[in-house]
């Protein structure tokens, strides 16, 4: 079996400058060393039928070929070790609490807009603020129940955030079947690991959910609402139901009367007190947003203002998302609780400025530049990658609309061991963890490890051509 060490700029995950193995994969090498090239044909085989039979799967919209497709598994685990984890997950406790402050003070009080710390003009143009939602408190107070944090690892070594996912971040049913397939096809693998469980993952969930309910004295009842099966994530959708002991519901199965929620069930109608919404706000009530939308539920933003009912994440969380917000979450961040963000994020300059959006358009052919509300790798222009024309195309878009956009320099992803037609080829890879956030925070140990199997691809989204790893975080040792 080869390993092929690239000697390239960026920082690779298990191997040192020298290409010797860092003393936390030394393990992981030696044990598929030992393989034949046979052996890990025919366990990569079992790998890929043990997907097809789970049916773990994902939509792409457009492909011509079909919706959906067996989501890409690389067998080589992605490993952190405790020290690194224990930084992280200070980091993004203290990240999700901001986000979640903000989010209820510019739906409230609104002091972080007087007091000039974001531009009042920036965050009031976003698309996905809704004035709609003004002085509307959620049951419970949270509105970031669950989030998926993006992380990279720069050619120093150096975790950054690279986006915050605050609507519904998808990818953690794939975080617990990859643990599952591994430890069914590749169980040699965890002989001298200390790898620390995520199989509590839904009871977590359920619980962050119900801690939400506005009926805490009886025996609150929390659906899981997806727009269907064609969908991108339905497959998690059905699976975190079913793992959380929970409803699957879509739109046509919940209605509202007398500012209350209920589901039709084959027994009557059925109280329900929490909504997982797997639904893009604009589409989930179309008395309120959307009036040509048939994924919602008519009168649901009335219950949800009356505090009968909790959704999760709370409509308007998405304002959080935007990647032009992100760039001041620092200040945010020492606003809010008075310190210094613990994790570092990516320099962005945003179309909202002139001088950055003049900037941007001098030195696009340097720059990665993506729209402020889209994600997974949509509307991007990768400037040192892109063609003139294609440059110019998009600095012509992006003059009809400055506010956008924002730009960030190419950040060169940490790589990782991939397999990749009978060698362990480095690939980038970035990571998301999971952030629950109930009667406390609580950091899913680990997260989606995306890589980009694209030979020299930056791009790590499954709808672009990327697969996902396990992601180790390891315990503790005693004494240690």
């Amino acid at each position: 079996m080869k390993w092929v060490y690239d000697g390239s700029a960026a920082f690779d995950e298990a191997f040192d400058r020298d290409g010797e193995a860092r003393a936390h994969y030394r393990g992981i090498v030696s044990v598929l060393e030992s393989f034949t090239q046979g052996e890990v044909s025919r366990r990569e085989r079992l790998q890929k039928l043990a997907l097809m039979d789970q049916g773990i799967t994902f939509t792409v919209y457009g492909e011509k070929e079909g919706l959906e497709r067996i989501f890409p598994f690389d067998f080589v685990p992605r490993i952190v070790t405790a020290r690194e984890w224990e930084r992280l997950e200070t980091g993004l406790v203290q990240r999700v609490t901001a986000l979640n402050l903000f989010i209820a003070d510019v739906y409230g009080e609104q002091k972080c807009l007087r007091d000039r710390v974001l531009p009042p003009a920036l965050l009031l143009s976003r698309r996905e603020y809704k004035r709609e939602l003004l002085e509307v408190r959620p049951p419970g107070g949270v509105y970031t129940h669950v989030v998926g944090t993006d992380l990279i690892r720069d050619d120093r070594g150096e975790f950054l955030v690279l986006e915050d996912n605050c609507r519904c971040p998808s990818g953690v049913s794939y975080v617990l079947e990859n643990r599952n397939l591994m430890t069914r096809v590749f169980p040699e693998l965890f002989g001298s690991y200390p790898v620390r469980p995520i199989k509590d993952y839904p009871n977590l969930l359920l619980d962050a959910l119900l801690h939400a309910a506005p009926r805490t004295a009886e025996s609150p009842v929390a659906v899981v609402l997806s727009p269907g099966i064609h969908n991108s994530a339905f497959f998690e959708h059905s699976f975190l139901a079913r793992e959380m002991g929970t409803t699957l519901v879509e739109g046509g199965d919940l209605v509202v009367e007398d500012n209350h929620v209920f589901m039709r069930t084959t027994r009557g109608r059925q109280r329900v007190d929490v909504v997982y919404r797997r639904i893009d706000e604009d589409f989930l009530d179309p008395l309120v947003f959307r009036r040509d939308s048939l994924l919602g539920v008519p009168g649901l933003l009335n219950a949800y203002r009356q505090g009968n009912v909790a959704i999760a994440n709370a409509p308007g969380a998405g304002v959080a998302d935007d990647k032009s917000v992100y760039a001041f979450m620092p200040e945010l961040i020492k606003y809010y609780l008075g310190e210094d963000a613990r994790l570092g994020q990516v320099p962005t300059y945003v179309g909202f400025r002139r001088e950055d959006f003049a900037f941007m358009r001098e030195h696009a052919a340097e720059l990665v530049i993506k729209t402020t509300g889209d994600s997974g790798g949509y509307n991007m222009l990768m400037g040192p990658f892109a063609t003139r024309a294609e440059i110019d195309a998009y600095v012509t878009r992006m003059r009809r609309e400055p506010t956008n956009y924002i730009a960030q320099p190419l950040v060169d992803l940490s790589t990782h061991p991939t397999y990749v037609d009978g060698r362990f080829e480095p690939r980038r890879i970035d990571l998301r963890p999971f952030i629950l956030y109930g009667d406390t925070v609580r950091v899913l140990p680990g997260g989606l490890t995306r890589v980009a199997l694209r030979k020299g691809s930056y791009v790590v989204n499954s709808s672009q051509g990327g697969g996902s790893k396990d992601s180790w975080v390891l315990a503790p040792r005693r004494g240690g």
